[in-house]
């Protein structure tokens, strides 16, 4: 029986860290004007689990969509519901490396033109990502960590939702094939949730990993260069069975009414992350879209 081989790189890519991947395009791409409508960075967060051979799907079309434009993919282990938040921020560091490379921090050089950023998450796993990583660069560069309006938009793809003991059991049957580590793995989930949960009614505080979550994803901040202006698209389907099309609807109502330019598009056939796989032209379209929509942006402010 044949079968799909295994990748082990993403494809005109280095490894930078442990689950983070770079396309830097700057030596071949000097040219890149800031009359182009490209992107300059494309920021990607797979979603828990994801193999490198799934978002090599995605990397491939953003290089033909926008060759000149440098991506960083960072990929969501299982662990990262059981380890520290320290070691998650050290594994996450070579993010920022590669963002002030990019001139996308403070210590980039200030005479440049601020970058253009596309993100792009997927998940509850690829937002919990990006959350923390917006948390390390305030906390290393404060509210005044960009200087400038940047042209940026942000893409969730099937997030974000709470999630509860089935959904979680379901994203973790998913990723891990080993019956003995599943059982370990699902014990340990089941146990700091109801841990999670006693300790919010004993104290009145949401200390729920997934609630926070979605609270974190209100902040029209989650990214430094993000704002109120910042366009964003959410991207979801009434047959996902981890995350509920009604729970990411109320967040976009929610975030709309908080002043934030929200797009959202219903899917109607497709699972969990897998809306190219079943509408490949309508996903891309819709991601130009909303990337249009950040360039006309920067044009009415020009």
């Amino acid at each position: 029986m044949s079968s799909t081989p295994r990748v082990h790189s993403l494809e005109g890519f280095s490894a930078i860290g442990t689950g983070i991947y770079l396309r830097d395009t700057r030596e071949q791409c000097q040219d890149t004007t800031s009359h182009s409508s490209s992107p300059n960075v494309i920021l990607i967060f797979g979603w828990m689990g994801a193999q490198l051979k799934h978002l090599q799907n995605y990397t491939q079309v953003y290089t033909k969509l926008y060759p000149n434009a440098s991506q960083i993919v960072v990929r969501c282990n299982p662990d990262i519901f059981w380890t520290t938040t320290s070691f998650r921020k050290r594994r996450l560091m070579p993010v920022i490396d590669a963002l002030e490379a990019l001139h996308c921090l403070p210590s980039s050089s200030p005479a440049q033109r601020p970058p253009r950023i596309l993100t792009h998450a997927f998940s509850n796993g690829g937002s919990l990502q990006m959350t923390l990583l917006g948390d390390m660069l305030q906390r290393k560069y404060g509210s005044a960590s960009v200087q400038g309006s940047f042209t940026s938009a942000l893409i969730l793809d099937s997030c974000p939702a709470v999630g509860n003991l089935k959904t979680i059991k379901l994203a973790f049957n998913a990723v891990v094939r080993n019956p003995i580590l599943k059982f370990i793995v699902l014990s340990a989930m089941y146990t700091l949730h109801f841990i999670g949960l006693g300790l919010s009614l004993l104290f009145g505080k949401r200390i729920m990993m997934m609630e926070n979550l979605r609270i974190e994803m209100w902040n029209s901040r989650i990214l430094p260069w993000m704002g109120l202006h910042t366009p964003r698209l959410y991207l979801f389907s009434r047959k996902d069975k981890l995350i509920p099309w009604q729970d990411v609807t109320q967040h976009a109502e929610i975030a709309k009414e908080r002043g934030m330019d929200v797009y959202c598009e219903l899917f109607e056939e497709s699972e969990h992350v897998a809306h190219i796989r079943v509408e490949p032209e309508r996903y891309w379209t819709l991601v130009q879209d909303i990337w249009a929509v950040a360039i006309s942006k920067e044009k009415d402010e020009d």
